[in-house]
């Protein structure tokens, strides 16, 4: 088994499988440190899936494609911004509704717009190149893997240090951490609540808008209904289990995309697409299980909406 894993060639399998879930993963921690949580990561995914493709479709530029996903993502976005923030509602329940409205409204569009059921793909969707680092992508057994990324690959791995240096070196991260953390005292040193949640909310909207527009342009230049295959769902796990840390959320994402990458591996040996296909998930539920009396704390904050008047 080892001998399957240990190559070069798996380890690109197992990056491509992160960068989707990790640039979700990075807006989602964001959105946590504020105090919103975000569960509507899957439908931002999806919705950056589709508007990335039908951006690079309609004008042959990449992109075009990759700024339509992201703003796709955050559009989605804002109505959970809308809805936690400024009407008080229950962030689960509207973010698992957004997650089904994305679902049904891409299909939706899917059919008007290009009289498709189902998939889209064509010669004239243009997808993201990789771009090569010259002498560090020969690195003999990782180079490829690490320095021949898209440009959604490498934000997505430049994020997890920025993120860490904003969050906890900076005045903003330290505001946004009051925000989520103590919203009545940073209401009273004049810091705005609404604000920072607006933002960051809109933040992990655009982060999952790319991850969407990375999985429809560089991991596949097609567009699928539900395509996003519970990545979001995944993220948030990653999110939850890596403590809204961005150097524990990547090492959680790690631990996906190292699934994900075997069990299509075990799929090309014969195993059937059904049990492969649920690996990643069987490790998110070992992992919850495991993990569980120590992150009990952080489930049961994440499910408390925000206060009045915050």
């Amino acid at each position: 088994m080892l001998d399957q894993i240990l190559t070069e060639a798996f380890l690109e399998a197992v990056i491509r499988a992160m960068i989707p879930i990790l640039l979700a993963a990075m807006g989602g921690l964001i959105a946590e440190r504020s105090g919103v949580f975000q569960i509507s990561l899957e439908g931002s995914i999806l919705a950056g899936a589709f508007g990335a493709v039908a951006a690079s479709y309609a004008t042959g530029s990449s992109l075009v494609g990759v700024l339509a996903g992201g703003l796709a993502g955050i559009l989605i976005s804002l109505i959970l911004a809308f809805g936690a923030v400024s009407r008080k509602a229950d962030p689960i329940v509207l973010g698992i509704a957004i997650n089904l409205f994305a679902l049904g409204f891409t299909g939706f569009l899917l059919t008007q717009i290009f009289d498709i059921r189902g998939s889209f793909s064509d010669p004239a969707i243009v997808g993201l190149p990789d771009w090569r680092i010259p002498g560090l992508s020969s690195i003999p057994g990782v180079g490829s893997a690490f320095f021949e990324l898209t440009a959604l690959g490498y934000i997505a791995f430049l994020s997890v240090p920025v993120l860490w240096f904003v969050l906890f070196r900076t005045t903003v991260g330290l505001r946004l951490r009051g925000v989520g953390e103590h919203p009545t005292a940073a209401r009273t040193l004049g810091v705005s609540v609404v604000r920072y949640r607006y933002g960051a909310v809109g933040f992990s909207g655009l982060m999952a808008g790319l991850g969407g527009a990375q999985l429809s342009l560089s991991n596949v230049v097609l567009f699928t209904d539900g395509m996003s295959a519970g990545r979001g769902w995944i993220a948030i796990v990653g999110v939850m289990l890596g403590r809204a840390h961005p150097v524990a959320v990547l090492g959680v994402v790690g631990l996906f995309g190292f699934s994900e990458a075997y069990g299509f591996r075990l799929q090309g040996n014969g195993l059937p697409s059904q049990i492969t296909d649920a690996l990643p998930f069987a490790v998110t539920i070992v992992a919850l299980a495991v993990s569980r009396k120590r992150f009990a704390k952080l489930l049961n904050l994440a499910a408390t909406p925000p206060e009045v008047g915050e």
